[in-house]
């Protein structure tokens, strides 16, 4: 199946120039964005009707200033979007209301929020806690034990002792693995990742699991329809579909204006007959490998998981792959699957440690991935050293940082030496005076861009996943990840953090005042914005 031109690309499903802007202008998704456009301009000539009304509407446009104000004033809005909101509503107080209404209101998105919760309840109590193993973990350490307490509230997140976890410090490590376990499927594999782009990574990966769903292995795809913009076009669930491959988008584009784009499924999961799972930064895409590098080296981490642990990312998966499916019939046959023939883990009797992964979900109250990471800093004795590739900081993650490195731990950040996007990187740089200040220690990785998204704390316990130190990851995408207590790997983690301190430069409170002044102006005007980006 593939052209002499790409035989050492794996496969392919896609011709030369059938992705990219130049397809997103002529196909579906063109028309998508020409809609939306029109959309917008409805609203401006609608609003340049009524300017004949303006000098009658001011004392209309105070009082609801006014109101507004005393509303956001009350409301439960992060404290951090309450000034974002405020500073739109007093300068465009129509404009700004009727926004801050439509976004309140989730037009789009409530019917998924349904779905999602009746997903969750029917499946809540498929993988029972195991007491023996809850109580060994209380006696070892009862500051963990509560927050995997916290997890276990959120959804079917319980933990696990006899779970093997490896870690791979780079994305080239995960593939060259990834593709030895893809080989052992027997029974189904579940893959569901935020980008998928063709070439040498996909490609390869692809090959395999068209070869397998050809021997009678289930085969499922899920990617976020944001990859409909620029990477793959809308039919090419057709083409991995004619292939065998039971493929789905989430949330695909539509033409129609929604707070349910907000919501992005940014989960990186793979799981191989209930057995194996994979997880981490790393998308199936050549930049994740740095067989093409658009920002430098590319540093991304991942974990895969052997074992009882496996579990919980084969329910989270089928968990979202049901999501729009409206026969509960369905989600009962995935839910008793998932109980019965999927996972027949293998034994791991001599693994140490605990092991729990975990999803968040932005359609409930709770910031599972913020408060995790909150928790690993309010615990930490000796140090908690972090990788992030966004430093996008709401009041009470700052606050967090800043204290625990004021009560005498070591905090440490690495963050990207060539951004991947400018305007998050100026944002980032409006928290370092505040963290230096406290002790937190800043560092850039100079060969290029961190992407990956890990917390290791006191060579104890350590998360590795999706979650990213931003609005983004922690309100508003479906995010999962592992967090680890005592397991073996985890000395690999700090290793590995502290091979890539000497690869870093030192920001320090100079670095910060030299900063070019550009930078420094877009990120002070993009402050106030911040919560919406």
């Amino acid at each position: 199946m593939r052209n002499d031109d790409n035989k050492n690309m794996g496969m392919r499903l896609l011709e030369k120039g059938q992705k990219g802007i130049i397809h997103a202008v002529f196909s579906r998704m063109g028309l998508f964005l020409l809609l939306l456009l029109l959309q917008a301009v409805f609203l401006v000539i609608l609003f340049e009707w009524f300017k004949e009304y303006r000098p009658q509407a001011f004392g209309g446009m105070v009082l609801l200033t006014g109101a507004m104000v005393l509303y956001l004033l009350n409301s439960h809005v992060d404290p951090t979007a309450k000034i974002t909101w405020l500073v739109i509503v007093m300068l465009t107080p129509v404009f700004g209301s009727l926004l801050y209404l439509y976004t309140q209101l989730d037009i789009g998105h409530r019917a998924l929020k349904a779905r999602f919760e009746q997903i969750i309840e029917m499946t809540k109590e498929s993988i029972p806690q195991e007491e023996s193993v809850i109580r060994a973990l209380a006696e070892e350490n009862p500051g963990a034990a509560s927050l995997v307490h916290y997890i276990q509230r959120s959804s079917c997140h319980p933990v696990y002792d006899r779970t093997e976890v490896t870690y791979f410090p780079l994305g080239e490590d995960k593939f060259a693995e990834l593709l030895r376990q893809l080989e052992k499927a027997e029974h189904f594999i579940f893959l569901e990742y935020f980008i998928i782009s063709e070439g040498l990574m996909w490609g390869e990966v692809l090959e395999i699991l068209v070869r397998k769903a050809q021997e009678g292995v289930d085969v499922r795809v899920m990617y976020d329809g944001t990859c409909e913009f620029v990477l793959l076009p809308h039919k090419y669930l057709k083409l991995l579909r004619e292939r065998g491959i039971k493929c789905k988008v989430f949330s695909p584009v539509s033409p129609f204006i929604s707070t349910h784009y907000n919501y992005r499924d940014h989960r990186k999961i793979l799981v191989i007959d209930g057995h194996t799972a994979f997880n981490g930064g790393v998308n199936l895409a050549d930049e994740y490998i740095n067989r093409v590098q658009r920002f430098g080296h590319w540093k991304d981490t991942a974990v895969m998981l052997k074992g009882e642990a496996v579990k919980s990312f084969t329910l989270m998966f089928l968990q979202m792959w049901n999501i729009d499916e409206r026969t509960p019939e369905f989600i009962l046959t995935a839910e008793n699957s998932c109980r019965t023939k999927w996972v027949t883990s293998e034994s791991r009797e001599h693994s140490n440690g605990y092991v729990v992964p975990y999803g968040d979900c932005p359609l409930d109250n709770d910031r599972v991935g913020e408060q995790v990471y909150m928790d690993i800093l309010n615990r930490a004795v000796k140090y908690v050293h972090i990788m992030t590739p966004y430093l996008i900081l709401d009041g009470e993650m700052e606050m967090a940082l800043r204290y625990a490195a004021e009560r005498g731990v070591e905090v440490i950040l690495i963050l990207p030496g060539i951004p991947d996007k400018r305007l998050p990187y100026a944002l980032a740089k409006t928290h370092y005076p505040g963290l230096l200040e406290s002790g937190v220690k800043i560092y850039e990785y100079t060969p290029g861009f961190v992407h990956a998204k890990v917390f290791v704390s006191d060579t104890r316990e350590a998360v590795v996943g999706t979650i990213n130190l931003d609005y983004r990851s922690l309100y508003h995408h479906f995010e999962c990840a592992t967090y680890m207590y005592g397991t073996d790997c985890i000395p690999d983690i700090e290793a590995d953090f502290q091979e890539m301190l000497p690869k870093c430069r030192q920001v320090t409170p100079e670095t910060v005042r030299n900063e070019k002044w550009t930078v420094k102006l877009t990120g002070v005007l993009l402050k106030v914005a911040a919560p919406l980006l």
